[in-house]
């Protein structure tokens, strides 16, 4: 397991942990995501992303974070969104949308835990996370659902039977 040794955790005033993440993407048709192992379990696939430094912005934690995690530079795009997890451990994580430019032959977690990346379509992306990161696969449905490809958040909501719902006001999705 990944395990950084200065790490602090940031949380805002209601107590969620504060994370950032990119769904980064092989181009600008936002069809093929690359994905990499989890440092907890090797053979299940996750969004790259992790918690925000003190005094970082989301948008460069994010950049980071797929940096350390996957091993990718690219130009980050909009915020898909920001995703709330309300029970244990509690978090709302940005989620920006990345453009790949750069693929690192060697990064640090492949060096330091062996990490995995791997491309897929969207919609195998989706099946494989839903089982092991259902959230993770939430941020890549409402891609689907609202992600219109220019800039700025995306105002679509959930399907009416879903317990989830998305906060217009805020661009939060409540799971």
């Amino acid at each position: 397991m990944k395990c950084k040794p200065n790490q602090t955790r940031t949380y805002d005033p209601e107590g969620f942990k504060k994370r950032a993440a990119c769904l980064c993407f092989r181009s600008e048709r936002e069809d093929e995501v690359l994905l990499v192992s989890s440092s907890r379990y090797p053979d299940r696939w996750i969004v790259p992303g992790g918690g925000l430094e003190p005094e970082e912005e989301p948008g460069s934690a994010a950049v980071r974070e797929v940096y350390e995690e996957a091993g990718v530079k690219g130009n980050l795009g909009r915020l898909l969104g920001v995703f709330e997890q309300s029970h244990e451990p509690k978090h709302r994580t940005y989620v920006f949308v990345l453009t790949v430019t750069e693929l690192l032959e060697d990064w640090e977690d492949s060096v330091s835990i062996g990490r995995k990346r791997q491309w897929f379509r969207v919609e195998e992306a989706i099946r494989v996370l839903q089982c092991h990161k259902p959230v993770h696969a939430e941020y890549l449905e409402k891609l689907q659902l609202g992600g219109s490809q220019g800039n700025g958040l995306s105002t679509a909501s959930s399907p009416p039977d879903s317990q989830s719902y998305l906060d217009s006001s805020d661009g939060t999705l409540h799971l």
